[in-house]
């Protein structure tokens, strides 16, 4: 089992929900974020001031999988969220030891 978490672009979120409904992949736990990397942030102006936003809003997604849909959903979400541009995101993959559902007790991949 695998937990995925993505850094995305806000805007490609309904698009990648869309795609892992279809893939029957139903669990996906979504945040707002705020974040900077190599993208360092932008510079705005507003009312004839300058000023710079270094950490620009982005929506981290979390994923619990059994190991056979790690790749699956690894190429779908880079499929979708890439755009070529900096600032598309990044994609991490996380051992999970265990999950166990709370309401039935059942745990390993009849939990996810």
């Amino acid at each position: 089992m695998k937990k995925i978490e993505a850094i995305i672009r806000s805007e490609k979120l309904s698009e990648i929900r869309k795609a892992l409904l279809e893939a029957d992949i139903l669990g996906i736990t979504v945040y707002e974020v705020r974040g900077k990397g190599h993208q360092k942030g932008l510079e705005l102006q507003f009312r004839g001031r300058q000023y710079n936003v270094d950490l620009l809003p982005k929506t981290k997604i979390e994923l619990m999988v059994s190991d056979k849909d790690v790749e699956k959903v690894v190429d779908l979400v880079k499929k979708i969220a890439h755009t070529g541009n900096i600032g598309d995101g990044k994609i991490m993959i996380i051992p999970l030891e265990n999950i166990i559902r709370i309401r039935t007790g059942e745990s390993g991949d009849k939990a996810i």
